[in-house]
């Protein structure tokens, strides 16, 4: 037997197989950090990218927004995912690169509350597409001016991060939707965008699919009408092949037509902006001195507060802001933290509302109580945030869907996203756990979440809101939102309790009156035999004394 040699490597030979690895196919080949883990699960990412990708638009443009989608079984773990909007429809050259290049966006740099945030989600669903089945994105979108529609299909280069255009033509397409009521008219808008994407997936019913992640946008989003249509494959005992049975619309209405307020970006607050990036800002910025660039780049910073910070770090504000040497930076940023700033603007911040949370939760969550908390605005890393909690709870055994032995429903949500998976990473279920829901009149085991037929939805809303992972399904543990967290679900477990307080009252108080009117027979027949009262006398004391007790009945 002869012994295999294995020729040792040089700097050289390693460095002939060096190369530039780009960011599509580092995620083609690590698709689990962006929510392609399994089919079941890539099914409902891509929904989802697609989903708030409209949402966004259509806030942006001012539209109130219209969206339908639809699974369509092509094959055997093979489904054509298709998502249409209203929204106001994206201009030719922008397509490709919105639709296949990833890191492409214009939300990643602006400082304002939106869905998106990092230019990667539709792009990973084309992506993960291609990579199962080989077919290539296809998009309809028209614009309110164009007088036709442009129809393109893309795939990604993979190697350089880059869209490849298959196909594009002009078409006469415009989105249309389920009738307002039924047996009407289908509703046809005059611009908007629709995107289909071929994908080895799986649909399965539950509190991971597609129809709930559907269910807690039409909570989150109260001004939206939604749309949803199932398609799957039927084969008849004695065919050659599957027939397509296609499903009926199912509509989640509209509670307002109001949109979400309008909000503004704003720029970095100083407080948020570590080291390094503060050196980048000043070698980037367009003023001409220190005290200029810390007045003009930053938010919160006035001329009085620019002068303070470069008397703290022994800088002349007269300084080219390029010219700032290191040690002088690592001084400027030392004072910069020293230094006591307002908070950040609140304006980049658009709340649900508790109003608009109640009409939600009301129309999609039959209950016997509900509530809604929306706390003050807060900052974690110059980074303003807030949170907002809604509850729904429902008397046992009225809810077939919230057992009274079962854990409550919680609807993870930020900034208007549904969050679904990855729920044990979160902060939202650390808040949950760590709260003493005893004391609120529920049961809870030790480290868990309380039983009720109760369903808690906790949303945050933020400029920047740090996701765990590039998936966004899970909020990180910071001190702050922690805090929040809690102080929010604590508003809302007093709330429960007096409600659940008074509920245990008048039940006591219904139990000892039904005592009272079971016992009103015989305490006439006795006061008849006691006072010789006539049969009719006796009927009237009878009436006398249930007049009395009906009267002391609380309305409520």
């Amino acid at each position: 037997m002869t012994k295999r040699t294995t020729a040792k490597e040089t700097a050289e030979s390693m460095a002939k197989r060096q190369r530039e690895i780009s960011v599509s196919e580092f995620f083609l080949k690590n698709r689990h950090l962006l929510g392609f883990d399994n089919p079941r699960k890539a099914i409902m990412t891509a929904v989802k990218e697609a989903v708030d990708n409209s949402l966004d638009a259509c806030e942006e443009a001012g539209i109130l927004p219209e969206v339908a989608v639809e699974l369509r079984q092509v094959a055997d773990a093979r489904f054509l995912v298709l998502v249409r909007d209203n929204g106001p429809g994206i201009v030719r050259s922008q397509i490709p690169k919105v639709f296949a290049k990833l890191l492409y966006g214009s939300k990643f740099h602006r400082l304002r509350m939106s869905r998106g945030q990092q230019g990667i989600g539709i792009s990973a669903a084309g992506m993960y597409g291609q990579l199962t089945t080989g077919a290539a994105t296809l998009i309809h979108s028209k614009t309110q001016n164009a007088p036709l529609a442009r129809r393109i299909a893309v795939q990604i280069d993979t190697r350089s991060n880059k869209p490849a255009v298959l196909s594009d033509e002009e078409t006469d397409w415009l989105p249309a939707f389920a009738p307002e009521e039924e047996g009407g008219e289908p509703v046809v808008a005059s611009h908007g965008t629709q995107v289909s994407i071929e994908m080895t997936a799986q649909y399965v019913r539950g509190r991971l699919s597609v129809d709930e992640y559907l269910k807690q946008c039409a909570i989150a989003n109260p001004h939206l009408r939604l749309h949803f249509r199932v398609s799957l494959l039927k084969k008849e005992k004695g065919a050659s092949a599957a027939i397509l049975e296609e499903g009926a619309w199912q509509t989640y209405k509209r509670a307002t037509r109001s949109l979400p307020p309008a909000v503004e970006a704003i720029r970095p607050h100083p407080h948020g902006v570590e080291l390094g990036v503060l050196m980048q800002m000043l070698k980037d910025s367009s003023a001409r001195t220190l005290k200029g660039a810390l007045e003009d780049d930053f938010s919160r910073v006035s001329a009085r507060m620019a002068l303070e910070i470069c008397s703290r770090a022994g800088l002349n504000p007269k300084t080219p802001p390029a010219r700032v040497a290191h040690r002088e930076m690592e001084a400027l940023y030392a004072a910069i933290q020293e230094t006591r700033l307002m908070r950040p603007p609140m304006d980049c911040l658009s709340p649900i509302g508790e109003q608009q949370i109640l009409a939600g939760l009301r129309k999609e969550v039959p209950a016997d109580f509900y509530t809604a908390v929306t706390r003050s605005p807060e900052v974690y890393r110059g980074n303003p945030f807030l949170i907002e909690v809604g509850l729904a709870y429902a008397k046992p055994g009225e809810n077939p869907d919230l057992g009274a032995e079962d854990s409550v429903r919680v609807m993870r949500l930020a900034n208007r996203v549904p969050l679904l998976y990855m729920g044990g990473a979160c902060a939202i279920t650390q808040a949950l756990e760590d709260v003493n829901w005893k004391s609120y009149g529920l049961c809870q085991p030790k480290g868990g979440l309380p039983l009720g037929p109760m369903v808690l939805v906790v949303h945050m809303a933020s400029v920047w809101v740090p996701f765990t992972s590039e998936s966004k399904e899970a909020i990180a543990h910071y001190p702050e939102i922690l805090k929040e967290t809690t102080m929010a679900l604590q508003e809302v477990g007093r709330r429960l309790s007096a409600y659940l307080g008074k509920r245990k009252r008048l039940a006591e108080a219904e139990r000892k009156r039904s005592y009272i009117e079971k016992y009103i027979p015989h305490l006439a027949l006795g006061l008849k035999d006691i006072l010789a009262l006539s049969e009719k006398q006796k009927m009237e004391v009878e009436a006398v004394l249930t007049q009395m007790l009906q009267r002391s009945r609380p309305e409520s």
